[in-house]
Protein backbone atom coordinates (compact mmCIF):
# COMPACT_ATOMS: atom_id res chain seq x y z
CA UNK A 1 0.00 0.00 0.00
CA UNK A 2 2.71 2.46 1.06
CA UNK A 3 4.98 1.35 -2.16
CA UNK A 4 1.83 2.38 -4.47
CA UNK A 5 0.91 5.25 -2.32
CA UNK A 6 4.44 6.43 -3.20
CA UNK A 7 4.69 5.52 -6.76
CA UNK A 8 0.82 7.22 -7.36
CA UNK A 9 2.49 10.48 -5.51
CA UNK A 10 5.59 9.87 -7.80
CA UNK A 11 3.03 10.02 -10.95
CA UNK A 12 1.52 12.79 -10.18
CA UNK A 13 4.44 14.68 -9.81
CA UNK A 14 5.45 13.89 -13.10
CA UNK A 15 2.05 14.88 -14.51
CA UNK A 16 2.12 17.85 -12.66
CA UNK A 17 5.43 18.72 -14.09
CA UNK A 18 4.95 17.79 -17.60
CA UNK A 19 1.71 20.01 -17.75
CA UNK A 20 4.06 22.69 -16.33
CA UNK A 21 6.37 22.03 -19.11
CA UNK A 22 3.79 22.14 -21.64
CA UNK A 23 2.65 24.86 -20.58
CA UNK A 24 5.68 26.82 -19.92
CA UNK A 25 6.39 26.03 -23.36
CA UNK A 26 3.07 27.79 -24.95
CA UNK A 27 3.45 30.51 -22.55
CA UNK A 28 6.97 31.31 -23.18
CA UNK A 29 6.71 31.36 -26.62
CA UNK A 30 3.88 34.23 -26.77
CA UNK A 31 6.13 35.87 -23.73
CA UNK A 32 9.17 35.83 -26.22
CA UNK A 33 7.00 36.69 -29.09
CA UNK A 34 5.87 39.67 -26.97
CA UNK A 35 9.71 40.40 -26.41
CA UNK A 36 10.61 40.77 -30.01
CA UNK A 37 7.47 42.91 -31.03
CA UNK A 38 8.51 45.40 -28.16
CA UNK A 39 12.20 45.15 -29.19
CA UNK A 40 11.66 46.15 -32.21
CA UNK A 41 9.20 48.83 -31.99
CA UNK A 42 11.09 50.88 -29.28
CA UNK A 43 14.49 49.49 -30.08
CA UNK A 44 17.29 49.22 -27.60
CA UNK A 45 16.96 52.65 -25.95
CA UNK A 46 13.23 52.42 -25.69
CA UNK A 47 13.36 49.15 -24.44
CA UNK A 48 15.83 49.81 -22.02
CA UNK A 49 13.51 52.51 -20.36
CA UNK A 50 10.80 49.68 -20.44
CA UNK A 51 13.43 47.39 -18.91
CA UNK A 52 14.04 50.18 -15.80
CA UNK A 53 10.60 50.57 -15.07
CA UNK A 54 10.09 46.63 -14.58
CA UNK A 55 13.22 45.95 -12.38
CA UNK A 56 12.80 49.00 -10.71
CA UNK A 57 9.02 47.44 -9.50
CA UNK A 58 10.59 44.31 -9.06
CA UNK A 59 12.79 44.90 -6.50
CA UNK A 60 10.02 46.22 -4.58
CA UNK A 61 7.66 43.34 -5.57
CA UNK A 62 10.74 41.28 -3.48
CA UNK A 63 10.68 42.91 -0.33
CA UNK A 64 6.78 42.83 0.08
CA UNK A 65 7.05 38.97 -0.20
CA UNK A 66 7.78 38.64 3.18
CA UNK A 67 8.52 35.16 2.57
CA UNK A 68 4.71 34.76 2.83
CA UNK A 69 4.58 32.09 -0.73
CA UNK A 70 7.05 29.52 0.59
CA UNK A 71 5.14 29.66 4.02
CA UNK A 72 1.73 29.21 3.08
CA UNK A 73 3.27 26.30 1.14
CA UNK A 74 4.70 25.00 4.27
CA UNK A 75 1.38 25.53 6.79
CA UNK A 76 -1.30 23.65 4.41
CA UNK A 77 1.16 21.04 3.74
CA UNK A 78 1.56 19.97 7.63
CA UNK A 79 -0.47 17.88 8.90
CA UNK A 80 -3.86 18.53 9.90
CA UNK A 81 -3.35 22.54 8.86
CA UNK A 82 -6.13 24.37 8.72
CA UNK A 83 -5.78 25.17 4.76
CA UNK A 84 -8.40 27.92 4.82
CA UNK A 85 -7.13 29.73 7.86
CA UNK A 86 -3.60 30.18 6.99
CA UNK A 87 -4.74 31.06 2.87
CA UNK A 88 -7.38 34.03 3.55
CA UNK A 89 -4.85 35.34 6.54
CA UNK A 90 -1.53 34.97 4.43
CA UNK A 91 -3.72 36.39 1.08
CA UNK A 92 -4.95 39.33 3.50
CA UNK A 93 -0.82 40.19 4.30
CA UNK A 94 0.26 39.83 1.11
CA UNK A 95 -2.82 42.35 0.09
CA UNK A 96 -1.59 44.86 2.83
CA UNK A 97 1.84 44.55 2.10
CA UNK A 98 1.46 45.18 -1.66
CA UNK A 99 -0.45 48.25 -1.21
CA UNK A 100 2.67 49.44 1.37
CA UNK A 101 5.48 49.23 -0.27
CA UNK A 102 4.15 49.07 -4.37
CA UNK A 103 3.01 52.55 -2.91
CA UNK A 104 6.46 53.86 -1.96
CA UNK A 105 7.70 52.44 -4.96
CA UNK A 106 7.09 55.83 -7.38
CA UNK A 107 7.98 58.26 -4.59
CA UNK A 108 11.42 56.65 -4.55
CA UNK A 109 11.59 56.91 -8.46
CA UNK A 110 11.25 60.04 -7.83
CA UNK A 111 14.74 60.94 -6.35
CA UNK A 112 16.42 58.92 -9.31
CA UNK A 113 18.10 60.54 -12.53
CA UNK A 114 15.16 58.67 -14.75
CA UNK A 115 12.96 60.75 -17.45
CA UNK A 116 9.68 61.61 -16.49
CA UNK A 117 7.72 58.94 -19.05
CA UNK A 118 9.56 56.53 -16.82
CA UNK A 119 8.86 57.90 -13.87
CA UNK A 120 5.48 57.80 -14.62
CA UNK A 121 5.62 54.31 -15.75
CA UNK A 122 6.22 53.15 -12.62
CA UNK A 123 3.86 54.57 -10.87
CA UNK A 124 1.30 53.37 -13.82
CA UNK A 125 2.45 49.57 -13.71
CA UNK A 126 2.41 49.04 -10.16
CA UNK A 127 -1.11 47.91 -10.54
CA UNK A 128 0.63 45.28 -12.53
CA UNK A 129 2.91 44.35 -10.08
CA UNK A 130 -0.51 44.09 -7.25
CA UNK A 131 -1.82 41.63 -8.92
CA UNK A 132 1.38 39.57 -9.65
CA UNK A 133 1.99 39.24 -5.77
CA UNK A 134 -1.69 38.02 -5.05
CA UNK A 135 -1.60 35.98 -7.99
CA UNK A 136 1.92 34.38 -6.13
CA UNK A 137 0.80 33.59 -3.41
CA UNK A 138 -2.73 31.59 -4.36
CA UNK A 139 -0.02 29.51 -6.40
CA UNK A 140 1.06 28.03 -3.26
CA UNK A 141 -2.50 26.48 -2.54
CA UNK A 142 -2.83 24.94 -6.16
CA UNK A 143 0.97 23.42 -5.56
CA UNK A 144 -0.09 21.21 -2.39
CA UNK A 145 -3.21 19.77 -4.24
CA UNK A 146 -0.84 19.63 -7.40
CA UNK A 147 -3.18 20.84 -9.14
CA UNK A 148 -0.72 23.35 -11.06
CA UNK A 149 -3.18 22.60 -14.49
CA UNK A 150 -5.07 25.76 -13.13
CA UNK A 151 -1.84 27.72 -13.06
CA UNK A 152 -0.92 26.77 -16.59
CA UNK A 153 -3.78 27.61 -17.86
CA UNK A 154 -3.82 31.08 -16.21
CA UNK A 155 -0.74 31.99 -17.16
CA UNK A 156 -1.83 31.19 -20.98
CA UNK A 157 -4.50 33.30 -20.76
CA UNK A 158 -2.87 36.05 -19.46
CA UNK A 159 0.04 36.26 -21.55
CA UNK A 160 -3.17 35.56 -24.67
CA UNK A 161 -4.50 39.29 -23.37
CA UNK A 162 -1.06 40.52 -22.65
CA UNK A 163 -0.42 40.12 -26.43
CA UNK A 164 -3.39 40.80 -27.84
CA UNK A 165 -3.64 44.06 -26.07
CA UNK A 166 0.27 44.55 -27.30
CA UNK A 167 -0.16 44.49 -30.05
CA UNK A 168 -3.16 46.19 -30.55
CA UNK A 169 -0.60 49.10 -28.88
CA UNK A 170 1.63 48.44 -31.69
CA UNK A 171 -0.95 48.97 -34.39
CA UNK A 172 -2.20 52.30 -33.29
CA UNK A 173 1.21 53.87 -32.48
CA UNK A 174 1.28 54.41 -29.11
CA UNK A 175 3.54 55.19 -26.68
CA UNK A 176 5.56 53.11 -23.74
CA UNK A 177 2.70 53.89 -21.14
CA UNK A 178 -0.03 52.60 -23.55
CA UNK A 179 2.39 49.31 -23.41
CA UNK A 180 2.83 49.28 -19.83
CA UNK A 181 -0.98 49.29 -19.64
CA UNK A 182 -0.97 46.01 -21.66
CA UNK A 183 1.23 44.71 -19.18
CA UNK A 184 -1.50 45.34 -16.37
CA UNK A 185 -4.19 43.75 -18.35
CA UNK A 186 -2.14 40.49 -18.54
CA UNK A 187 -1.81 40.49 -14.89
CA UNK A 188 -4.98 41.24 -14.25
CA UNK A 189 -6.59 38.70 -16.15
CA UNK A 190 -3.87 35.86 -15.09
CA UNK A 191 -5.11 36.77 -11.52
CA UNK A 192 -8.86 36.51 -11.86
CA UNK A 193 -8.26 33.19 -13.14
CA UNK A 194 -6.41 32.23 -10.44
CA UNK A 195 -8.79 33.74 -7.90
CA UNK A 196 -11.68 31.96 -9.00
CA UNK A 197 -10.34 28.38 -9.55
CA UNK A 198 -8.44 28.87 -5.92
CA UNK A 199 -12.42 29.38 -4.61
CA UNK A 200 -12.53 25.05 -5.53
CA UNK A 201 -10.49 24.61 -2.66
CA UNK A 202 -11.02 27.26 -0.47
CA UNK A 203 -13.67 30.78 -0.26
CA UNK A 204 -11.20 34.05 -0.67
CA UNK A 205 -11.51 36.28 1.85
CA UNK A 206 -10.28 38.84 3.86
CA UNK A 207 -9.30 37.46 7.25
CA UNK A 208 -7.38 39.79 10.26
CA UNK A 209 -6.57 36.90 12.51
CA UNK A 210 -3.64 38.61 14.80
CA UNK A 211 -2.75 35.25 16.43
CA UNK A 212 -1.97 33.99 12.79
CA UNK A 213 -0.72 36.83 11.30
CA UNK A 214 2.21 36.99 14.43
CA UNK A 215 2.82 32.94 13.60
CA UNK A 216 2.91 33.79 10.36
CA UNK A 217 5.31 36.97 10.37
CA UNK A 218 7.45 35.14 13.22
CA UNK A 219 8.46 32.23 10.39
CA UNK A 220 8.63 34.32 7.49
CA UNK A 221 10.54 37.07 8.39
CA UNK A 222 13.87 35.39 8.00
CA UNK A 223 12.88 34.30 4.72
CA UNK A 224 11.49 37.55 3.80
CA UNK A 225 15.01 39.47 4.97
CA UNK A 226 16.89 36.66 2.85
CA UNK A 227 14.46 37.60 -0.33
CA UNK A 228 15.47 40.98 0.54
CA UNK A 229 19.05 40.51 0.60
CA UNK A 230 18.53 38.15 -2.40
CA UNK A 231 17.05 40.98 -4.67
CA UNK A 232 20.09 43.14 -4.12
CA UNK A 233 22.19 40.14 -6.57
CA UNK A 234 19.11 39.54 -8.38
CA UNK A 235 17.69 43.28 -9.31
CA UNK A 236 20.71 45.67 -8.27
CA UNK A 237 22.65 44.94 -11.32
CA UNK A 238 19.63 46.34 -13.70
CA UNK A 239 19.57 49.38 -11.57
CA UNK A 240 22.73 50.10 -11.26
CA UNK A 241 23.57 49.72 -14.98
CA UNK A 242 20.33 52.24 -15.72
CA UNK A 243 22.54 54.91 -13.67
CA UNK A 244 25.95 53.90 -15.01
CA UNK A 245 25.36 53.40 -18.56
CA UNK A 246 23.09 54.08 -21.03
CA UNK A 247 19.60 52.85 -21.95
CA UNK A 248 20.65 50.97 -25.08
CA UNK A 249 22.92 49.20 -22.67
CA UNK A 250 20.21 48.71 -20.50
CA UNK A 251 17.95 47.27 -23.29
CA UNK A 252 20.57 44.83 -24.35
CA UNK A 253 21.01 43.35 -21.00
CA UNK A 254 16.83 43.69 -20.18
CA UNK A 255 16.42 41.64 -23.24
CA UNK A 256 18.95 38.92 -22.31
CA UNK A 257 17.75 38.68 -18.70
CA UNK A 258 13.81 38.08 -20.10
CA UNK A 259 15.13 34.82 -21.43
CA UNK A 260 16.67 33.77 -18.04
CA UNK A 261 13.88 35.07 -16.28
CA UNK A 262 11.80 33.11 -18.42
CA UNK A 263 13.78 29.74 -18.05
CA UNK A 264 14.00 30.35 -13.92
CA UNK A 265 10.89 29.86 -14.00
CA UNK A 266 10.39 26.21 -14.50
CA UNK A 267 12.82 25.28 -11.36
CA UNK A 268 11.08 27.62 -9.33
CA UNK A 269 8.01 25.76 -10.31
CA UNK A 270 9.11 22.24 -10.09
CA UNK A 271 10.93 23.13 -6.60
CA UNK A 272 7.36 23.84 -4.85
CA UNK A 273 5.89 20.65 -6.28
CA UNK A 274 8.82 18.74 -4.50
CA UNK A 275 8.62 21.39 -0.80
CA UNK A 276 5.59 19.53 0.28
CA UNK A 277 7.65 16.16 0.34
CA UNK A 278 10.68 17.66 1.67
CA UNK A 279 8.50 18.94 4.24
CA UNK A 280 6.27 15.93 4.82
CA UNK A 281 9.50 13.84 5.00
CA UNK A 282 11.66 15.86 7.53
CA UNK A 283 8.43 16.61 9.66
CA UNK A 284 9.02 12.52 10.37
CA UNK A 285 12.73 12.83 10.49
CA UNK A 286 12.65 10.09 7.64
CA UNK A 287 16.04 11.30 6.27
CA UNK A 288 16.23 8.44 4.01
CA UNK A 289 13.58 9.47 2.15
CA UNK A 290 14.34 13.39 2.38
CA UNK A 291 17.41 12.10 0.69
CA UNK A 292 16.01 10.01 -2.18
CA UNK A 293 13.78 12.92 -2.69
CA UNK A 294 16.71 15.64 -2.71
CA UNK A 295 18.78 13.17 -5.30
CA UNK A 296 16.24 12.22 -7.69
CA UNK A 297 15.57 16.10 -7.64
CA UNK A 298 19.06 17.20 -8.12
CA UNK A 299 19.31 14.48 -10.63
CA UNK A 300 16.42 15.87 -13.02
CA UNK A 301 17.60 19.43 -12.69
CA UNK A 302 20.84 18.79 -13.77
CA UNK A 303 19.64 16.64 -16.68
CA UNK A 304 17.63 19.48 -18.08
CA UNK A 305 19.81 22.06 -17.23
CA UNK A 306 23.70 21.08 -18.60
CA UNK A 307 22.56 20.76 -22.09
CA UNK A 308 20.57 24.03 -21.84
CA UNK A 309 23.89 25.59 -21.08
CA UNK A 310 26.31 24.11 -23.47
CA UNK A 311 23.44 24.30 -26.74
CA UNK A 312 23.00 28.01 -25.76
CA UNK A 313 26.93 28.76 -26.54
CA UNK A 314 26.34 27.49 -30.35
CA UNK A 315 23.15 29.97 -31.03
CA UNK A 316 23.23 32.47 -28.91
CA UNK A 317 23.46 35.02 -31.15
CA UNK A 318 20.94 33.50 -33.85
CA UNK A 319 18.65 33.44 -31.00
CA UNK A 320 19.00 36.50 -29.53
CA UNK A 321 18.29 37.95 -33.43
CA UNK A 322 15.60 36.29 -33.86
CA UNK A 323 13.95 37.07 -30.34
CA UNK A 324 14.89 40.50 -30.55
CA UNK A 325 15.89 41.92 -33.89
CA UNK A 326 18.89 42.75 -35.19
CA UNK A 327 19.55 45.55 -32.96
CA UNK A 328 20.04 42.80 -29.90
CA UNK A 329 22.51 41.27 -31.78
CA UNK A 330 25.41 42.37 -29.28
CA UNK A 331 22.53 40.45 -26.39
CA UNK A 332 24.06 36.74 -27.71
CA UNK A 333 27.50 37.45 -25.94
CA UNK A 334 25.97 38.23 -22.71
CA UNK A 335 23.41 35.10 -22.99
CA UNK A 336 26.30 32.73 -23.30
CA UNK A 337 27.31 34.21 -19.88
CA UNK A 338 23.73 34.42 -17.85
CA UNK A 339 22.66 31.06 -19.53
CA UNK A 340 25.57 29.53 -17.20
CA UNK A 341 23.65 31.49 -14.00
CA UNK A 342 20.26 30.03 -14.99
CA UNK A 343 21.76 26.65 -14.63
CA UNK A 344 22.84 27.17 -11.46
CA UNK A 345 19.48 28.42 -10.55
CA UNK A 346 17.92 25.20 -11.73
CA UNK A 347 19.62 23.72 -8.64
CA UNK A 348 19.71 26.71 -6.00
CA UNK A 349 15.98 27.34 -6.04
CA UNK A 350 15.62 23.17 -5.11
CA UNK A 351 17.96 23.80 -1.61
CA UNK A 352 16.81 26.75 -1.47
CA UNK A 353 13.53 25.45 -0.68
CA UNK A 354 14.95 23.00 1.04
CA UNK A 355 15.96 24.99 3.52
CA UNK A 356 12.77 26.28 4.33
CA UNK A 357 11.53 22.56 4.28
CA UNK A 358 13.80 22.05 7.36
CA UNK A 359 13.46 25.79 9.09
CA UNK A 360 16.96 26.63 8.73
CA UNK A 361 15.73 29.90 7.41
CA UNK A 362 17.42 32.19 10.14
CA UNK A 363 20.89 30.54 10.29
CA UNK A 364 21.09 31.03 6.30
CA UNK A 365 20.20 35.14 7.22
CA UNK A 366 23.83 35.99 7.28
CA UNK A 367 24.88 34.08 4.30
CA UNK A 368 22.58 35.41 2.08
CA UNK A 369 23.39 39.32 3.58
CA UNK A 370 27.37 38.30 2.86
CA UNK A 371 26.31 37.33 -0.43
CA UNK A 372 24.25 40.66 -1.38
CA UNK A 373 27.00 42.29 0.49
CA UNK A 374 29.62 40.88 -1.94
CA UNK A 375 27.22 40.89 -5.21
CA UNK A 376 26.66 44.81 -4.56
CA UNK A 377 30.12 45.67 -4.10
CA UNK A 378 30.83 43.58 -7.56
CA UNK A 379 28.51 45.35 -9.48
CA UNK A 380 29.11 48.93 -8.43
CA UNK A 381 32.76 48.23 -9.05
CA UNK A 382 32.31 46.08 -12.49
CA UNK A 383 29.08 47.56 -14.63
CA UNK A 384 30.81 51.05 -14.77
CA UNK A 385 33.88 49.49 -16.36
CA UNK A 386 32.76 46.79 -18.49
CA UNK A 387 28.72 47.82 -18.64
CA UNK A 388 26.36 44.30 -18.93
CA UNK A 389 29.36 41.75 -19.25
CA UNK A 390 30.47 42.78 -15.46
CA UNK A 391 26.62 42.72 -14.58
CA UNK A 392 26.51 39.09 -16.49
CA UNK A 393 29.50 37.68 -14.88
CA UNK A 394 28.86 39.03 -11.66
CA UNK A 395 25.08 37.15 -11.48
CA UNK A 396 27.04 33.76 -11.93
CA UNK A 397 28.95 34.38 -9.03
CA UNK A 398 26.47 35.22 -6.93
CA UNK A 399 23.96 32.66 -8.01
CA UNK A 400 26.51 30.02 -6.99
CA UNK A 401 27.40 31.20 -3.86
CA UNK A 402 23.77 31.50 -2.78
CA UNK A 403 23.50 27.32 -4.62
CA UNK A 404 27.09 26.52 -2.28
CA UNK A 405 25.48 28.03 0.80
CA UNK A 406 21.86 26.93 0.58
CA UNK A 407 23.44 23.13 -0.06
CA UNK A 408 25.85 23.08 2.58
CA UNK A 409 22.94 24.26 5.11
CA UNK A 410 20.61 21.10 4.07
CA UNK A 411 23.58 18.61 3.96
CA UNK A 412 24.80 19.61 7.80
CA UNK A 413 21.30 19.38 8.96
CA UNK A 414 19.74 15.78 7.07
CA UNK A 415 23.58 14.58 6.25
CA UNK A 416 21.98 13.96 2.81
CA UNK A 417 25.12 13.12 0.11
CA UNK A 418 24.11 13.72 -3.39
CA UNK A 419 25.46 10.67 -5.90
CA UNK A 420 27.24 11.94 -8.25
CA UNK A 421 26.70 8.64 -10.46
CA UNK A 422 23.77 10.10 -12.48
CA UNK A 423 25.24 13.92 -13.03
CA UNK A 424 28.22 12.05 -14.32
CA UNK A 425 26.64 10.43 -17.02
CA UNK A 426 24.29 13.36 -17.88
CA UNK A 427 28.26 15.42 -17.99
CA UNK A 428 29.02 12.39 -20.54
CA UNK A 429 26.19 12.41 -22.49
CA UNK A 430 26.54 16.43 -22.74
CA UNK A 431 30.28 16.01 -24.29
CA UNK A 432 29.02 13.78 -26.37
CA UNK A 433 26.46 16.34 -27.84
CA UNK A 434 29.08 19.51 -27.46
CA UNK A 435 31.41 17.28 -30.22
CA UNK A 436 28.13 16.25 -32.31
CA UNK A 437 27.32 20.39 -32.34
CA UNK A 438 30.48 21.16 -32.49
CA UNK A 439 31.20 20.02 -36.21
CA UNK A 440 27.76 21.02 -37.33
CA UNK A 441 27.81 24.48 -35.84
CA UNK A 442 27.50 26.15 -39.48
CA UNK A 443 24.09 24.99 -39.36
CA UNK A 444 20.83 26.86 -39.09
CA UNK A 445 20.27 27.40 -35.13
CA UNK A 446 16.58 25.13 -35.63
CA UNK A 447 18.79 21.75 -36.63
CA UNK A 448 21.29 22.42 -33.90
CA UNK A 449 18.79 22.64 -31.81
CA UNK A 450 17.31 19.05 -32.83
CA UNK A 451 20.81 17.91 -33.33
CA UNK A 452 21.20 18.65 -29.70
CA UNK A 453 18.64 16.83 -28.13
CA UNK A 454 18.73 14.15 -30.15
CA UNK A 455 22.28 13.21 -29.42
CA UNK A 456 21.92 13.89 -26.13
CA UNK A 457 18.69 12.14 -25.29
CA UNK A 458 20.00 9.26 -27.17
CA UNK A 459 23.38 9.01 -25.42
CA UNK A 460 22.13 9.75 -21.51
CA UNK A 461 19.61 6.84 -22.37
CA UNK A 462 22.67 4.40 -23.57
CA UNK A 463 24.82 5.82 -20.62
CA UNK A 464 21.82 4.90 -18.54
CA UNK A 465 21.84 8.14 -16.99
CA UNK A 466 18.04 7.54 -18.07
CA UNK A 467 16.25 4.17 -18.16
CA UNK A 468 12.90 2.47 -19.82
CA UNK A 469 11.29 2.29 -16.68
CA UNK A 470 12.14 6.10 -15.40
CA UNK A 471 10.75 6.73 -19.24
CA UNK A 472 7.90 4.31 -18.58
CA UNK A 473 6.91 6.16 -14.95
CA UNK A 474 6.46 9.62 -16.17
CA UNK A 475 4.54 8.29 -19.30
CA UNK A 476 2.02 6.60 -16.83
CA UNK A 477 0.30 9.79 -15.91
CA UNK A 478 -2.93 8.00 -13.94
CA UNK A 479 -3.11 9.17 -10.72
Amino acid sequence: MILNNLMSLTRRIAHNTIIQIAGKVISTAMGIFVVGLLTRYLGADGYGRYTTVIAFLQVFAVILDLGLYIILIKKISEPNSDTSKFVNNIFTLRLLSAIIFLGIAPVVAFFFPYPFIVKIGIALTTLSYLFISLNQVLTGLFQKNLKMVKITIAEIVGRIVLLTATGIVLYLKMDLLAILGAVILGSLSNFLYVFFAARQYVKIRLTFEWPVWLQVLKESWPIGLSVAFNLVYFKADTIILSIYQPASDVGIYGATYKVLEILSTLPAMFAGLIMPLLTAAYAVRNFDRFRQIIQKSVNFLFILALPLIIGTQFIAEQLMVLVAGGEFVGSGAVLRILIVATGIIFIGALFGNAVVSINKQKPMILAYLIVAIVSLAGYIILIPRYSFYGAAYMTIASEFLIMLTSFYMVYRTTKARLNFNIMGRALLASLFMTIILWFTRDLHWVLLVFIGILSYASSLYLLKGVTKNDITEILSLSK
